[in-house]
């Protein structure tokens, strides 16, 4: 948990931020006044640290977990904030639970690959279907370009706390840490069990860092959720960061969840907060 005057800072620096550079360095447009930026509602208390979304099996509701160091368990929550059901998953561990993906079958991928400080050599995805969440595969994960655990300072973008899930792959956006080398990267690999040798497929230039992502039910865009801002792309011919479109500035905290709701509007959630927002397309 960050100092007080730190997390102040922080929440400054969220509500002070723009789109500029990302519309100078890679060309996106301004988004923030084609949407509709509302509350929704508040998670209760058994919630403190929500750090990812997925559509649940009962119309309008979603899962979610809380991030490392919290029991292992997905909780089902209305758009209120209200607890449907809980569902433990005593066989698995919550080292760093960062975000969900959901697959056309129903099956969840929960990914334990938060890694703050670039040191773990444990990354994984669990791969399961809440129906029998009792039996799950096990997707594990390195990074090519890794050396030293951890690297130097600037060198320290092997975090990556978002996924989606898309055509029998999963992809993986860095949460990069540097000052100087404002680029997440994409990385792309099964949706099956194994141990995955991963190496950047992409990179975009974002200011502040990437914090889930999901991609529309038709497939034809993907959501970067960033602190204070999301972000769009048109990924219709393929998963890549080659055709940005929006700039979306959201000024929704310490963001941490995003989900799509239908092709153009998600749900977002903040994780000191606890509050849960609407964002929808005018």
């Amino acid at each position: 948990m960050l100092p007080k005057l730190m997390w102040w800072a922080f929440m400054l620096q969220i509500a002070t931020c723009s789109c500029q550079q990302e519309k100078q360095n890679e060309g996106f447009r301004e988004g923030k006044s084609l949407y509709k930026i509302k509350k929704l509602g508040k998670l209760p208390k058994e919630i403190q640290e929500t750090s990812g979304l997925a559509w649940a099996t009962k119309e309008g509701t979603f899962w979610t977990h809380n991030d490392s160091g919290n029991p292992a368990e997905l909780y089902e929550i209305a758009k209120s904030g209200k607890i449907i059901a809980q569902l433990k998953l005593p066989k698995l561990i919550n080292m760093d639970w960062e975000d969900l993906a959901q697959d056309a079958r129903g099956n969840l991928y929960i990914a334990d690959i938060g890694n703050n400080d670039n040191q773990r050599k444990d990354l994984a995805i669990y791969k399961l279907n809440p129906n029998r969440p009792d039996v799950y595969e096990t997707i594990q994960l390195r990074y090519a370009g890794q050396t030293a655990f951890p690297p130097t300072p600037d060198e320290r973008n092997f975090d990556c706390e978002a996924v989606i899930w898309h055509q029998n792959k999963l992809y993986l956006f860095s949460k990069n840490r540097s000052k100087t080398n404002r680029f997440a990267k994409l990385y792309a690999l099964p949706d099956s069990a194994g141990n995955y040798l991963l190496s950047p497929q992409d990179s975009v230039y974002s200011k502040a860092m990437v914090t889930s992502a999901d991609i529309s039910p038709n497939g034809k865009t993907l959501a970067l959720l960033t602190y204070g801002k999301i972000l769009l792309f048109d990924v219709s011919k393929g998963i890549s960061f080659k055709k940005p479109t929006y700039c979306i500035k959201a000024n929704l905290g310490q963001s941490e969840a995003i989900v799509f709701i239908n092709d153009t509007d998600f749900v977002v959630t903040n994780e000191k907060k606890g509050e849960i927002w609407s964002v929808k397309r005018k």
